[in-house]
This record gives structure tokens, sequence and C-alpha cells, in this order.
């Protein structure tokens, strides 16, 4: 005696053609619809994503392909080392704006890391595959081989910091998205000038980094006469602000403020200003860059420091990157964006 017969509509997708049944159109307006395509009528498009929401249907990424042309993916590209990219929470915050405003176009983040000369090959064996639409690079070096690479394969590029020296080639022809690093700076080491302090040092970042270079161009347009001997470089973490202050008081033992180019840096200065017993800000004020909340409110005392949206900039990079992707900015001129900052007091100066 046979069995009962199984139920047929169990597990049993719905198709394309069940959405456009219900939507009232016909297949190949539902599959622009639902591939990204462009060309329907908006009171089509609310009709076929309603009908998409009440089937419960899944679009498939072949033919999604196919119609678009594109992979929906997007490469962010980072070169750094392994070690500052999980222990620096810029980046962190970074990618998070970055991945939050792909998932409004639906669209894969895929994290490629740079940590030495042979990352670039397989970068670029990467991206000469065609995995990926569009790229979003930050952290760039002077001389970094990746723009070349990038350039070699067209593929539509936004960056995160300006890249190259100012005024080169290279800056005019990509469009990035930085904060106001010069002004920042400024804005910090005039603060510290308000406040009476007048043997001002400041730790820079590292010298093949623009964004370095900015802060540094910000602190000499206040102090345009300034000691040089004020000023030592690190490199963006902790220890090397710790070397950078080290280096500062043996120079300048008498020093009364400093300005240091990230708030990693200023809490390994903060570290070795209290070890070698100097009281901030009584002693020794102090002023950072970027306002990483998990830093900037757990130091002792609390860090005053130069806001930058990091988050936003992630976003902003991604918007960017989709206009172009999309044909909007087509015929017009790279626009690159520069976002404000500004100065968020608490007690270290």
């Amino acid at each position: 005696m046979p069995g009962p017969t199984p139920d047929s509509s169990r597990d049993v997708r719905p198709t394309l053609e069940a959405v456009a049944a219900l939507a009232g159109v016909s297949r190949a307006t539902a599959s622009r619809v639902v591939n990204g395509g462009a060309g329907v009528r908006k009171p089509l498009v609310e009709q076929v994503r309603k009908a998409v929401d009440e089937l419960g249907y899944v679009p498939n990424h072949a033919a999604r392909t196919l119609v678009t042309r594109r992979n929906g993916a997007v490469a962010v590209i980072i070169d750094e080392p392994e070690f500052r990219i999980f222990s620096d929470p810029f980046f962190s915050q970074q990618v998070r704006g970055i991945s939050r405003e792909l998932n409004v176009y639906d669209a894969q983040l895929v994290l490629l890391l740079v940590e030495g000369s042979g990352d670039f090959d397989r970068v670029a064996r990467y991206l000469a595959g065609g995995h990926v639409d569009g790229v979003l690079a930050f952290s760039l070096h002077m001389d970094d081989e990746l723009p070349s690479i990038i350039r070699r394969f067209r593929v539509p590029t936004v960056y995160g910091g300006r890249p190259g020296r100012p005024g080169a080639a290279s800056e005019l022809a990509v469009p990035y998205v930085d904060c106001d690093n010069r002004g920042g700076a400024a804005e910090a080491v005039r603060h510290l000038v308000s406040l009476g302090r007048r043997r001002i040092a400041h730790i820079a970042g590292p010298g093949d980094q623009t964004s370095a270079l900015d802060r540094i161009d910000g602190y000499r347009d206040v102090l345009p006469e300034g000691d040089p001997a004020l000023l030592a470089e690190g490199d963006f973490t902790v220890e090397g602000g710790a070397r950078a202050m080290t280096q500062l008081l043996e120079r300048h033992p008498d020093l009364d403020a400093v300005f240091a180019a990230n708030d990693l840096m200023a809490s390994g200065a903060l570290r070795v200003l209290r070890e070698r017993g100097r009281r901030v800000p009584e002693e020794v004020a102090l002023v950072g860059f970027d306002d990483m909340v998990s830093i900037a409110e757990t130091t002792e005392p609390p860090l005053t420091t130069v806001r930058q949206d990091i988050e936003g900039m992630g976003r902003l990079m991604v918007r960017m990157l989709m206009r172009r992707l999309n044909g909007e900015d087509e015929g017009d001129e790279v626009e690159s964006v520069i976002t404000p900052t500004r100065l968020v007091h608490r007690a270290s100066a």
C-alpha cells in the first residue's frame, strides 16, 4: 500500500514568476526591480517590493549579476599591519561605518589587509579577477603601490584620507574623504596657547602619511617660529606616543603642553608624564586628535581632543562610491570631501 503523499508545497521557494503575478507586472519588470536594474516607475517598484516581502522571495545572485553586471561586493583595503588594525579603534569605527552603509545598498564587504610588499601581488590578482564592483582604500602611505594597482584594473575607488603629497597629481585624480586635519590641529594648538602655555610640543604621526603631515602644518600655522626640538615623530600607537614623549622630556624638560596627533599617542604620552611625576593639566596640558571615546573618556584625566566623525566618513565613502557605480557623477569633475572637526573639551587641557 503506498505511503502518504508528501506535501509538495513544503520547502518550495517562491519564484520570480510568483512575485510578478502577485505584483501585477511582467516577469521582466519584476526581474529589473529585484535585481537592481533601472528604468522602472516608482509605483511598480513599490508593488514588486511589497510582493517580495509578502512571498519571502530571495533574489538569485547569479541572475542579479547578469542583469546589473555587478557582484554586489566592495573591497575595503587597509594598508596597515594586522596588529594595528585590530588594536586601533580608528579602524574598527571606520569599517563599522562602511559596513552599515553597505548594508543599505545590499552590498557585501570584503576586507583585504596589506602588511608587506608581497601582499600587493595578492591584491592585484584579486582585483584582476573582477570579484568586486569597487574599492574603498585607506591608511595609505607615501609611494604606496595601491593607487597604481587600482588604476591598472580601472576599479572605481574612493580613498579614505588624501592620497599623495599636497598638490600631487594623484590627489587631483581620485575622489577621497578626509577630515580637516590641518584646521583641527591648529584649533588644538590655539587652545593650548589660550591657556597661557608657551613651550608647546607636538607628537606627530608617521611622516609618510598625509594626515600626519597636515597636522604638523596645523601646529606650525599657530607656532611658525616654534623650536624644532619640540616636535617628535610617533607612529599612531600608544608605544610610539610614549617613546616620543620620553624624547621630548629629555630635550625640553620645561615643556608645558603637548599636542599629540592621535588619541592613542596621547594616552602613551600621558603614561610617561605620570611616571615622571608631571601633573596633567597643572604642569603639562595635553590634547589629542580623533576623539576615540573608548580612550578619551577613560584616561586619567579624561582627554581633551579634536573630534573627527570617523564612522560618518566611512558611510560617506560608500555613498560616493555607489554614485560612481551607478553612473550618477559621470562627466563631472572628481570631487572630494573634507569633513569638519571640532575640539572636545575635557580635563587634560
